[in-house]
């Protein structure tokens, strides 16, 4: 192609890439902080420092709950329709990893988990668009004809803006 002969995209297509629609079409954000908040309390565990002891339940539980976080926001991202669940497991475990994981991996990983979960309970699948070109609106109905009062009817009043049932064979018995 030369520099002067460029083709342009077709009109029908929407903006972006399939990428796009996709990581737009799940709470990508949020499974991707939960995910980093579960991995960076691993390495909070991991680190070299003479002052962390983990012995017994504890120490378990300390690489249980940032294990569960990690795989939480993977399985956010593959699962969107799961996404309440995996939010409400999310804000549980990291409010539990400042027990269990050195303060929340040092504060920052427990409030990397607590926002990913915010974003994922929050997060609402996009409603699809209508083209106004393809899609056109159903005509709307037109209201019912007033009908005359029956033999039944004299005697009895309508709230105001009610209309009068239809009386069909079998209603009247």
């Amino acid at each position: 192609m030369t520099a002067g002969r460029h083709v342009a995209a077709p009109a029908g297509r929407p903006p972006g890439g399939r990428w796009r629609r996709w990581r737009r079409g799940r709470p990508f954000t949020a499974g991707v902080l939960i995910a980093l908040g579960g991995a960076e309390m691993l390495v909070t565990l991991r680190a070299p420092l003479g002052v962390l002891l983990h012995v017994g339940p504890q120490g378990l539980a300390a690489y249980l709950v940032p294990a569960i976080l990690l795989l939480c926001g993977v399985l956010l991202i593959a699962t969107p329709q799961q996404r309440v669940f995996y939010a409400l497991l999310s804000l549980v475990l990291g409010l539990a990893s400042w027990l269990t994981s050195n303060l929340g991996g040092f504060l920052v990983g427990m409030l990397l988990t607590l926002v990913g979960g915010a974003l994922a309970f929050a997060w609402t699948p996009a409603k699809q668009r209508r083209h106004p070109d393809t899609a056109s609106a159903p005509a709307p109905a037109a209201p019912p004809a007033p009908r005359a009062p029956e033999e039944e009817d004299v005697g009895t009043a309508l709230l105001p803006g009610a209309e009068q049932p239809d009386r069909t064979a079998a209603d009247r018995g």
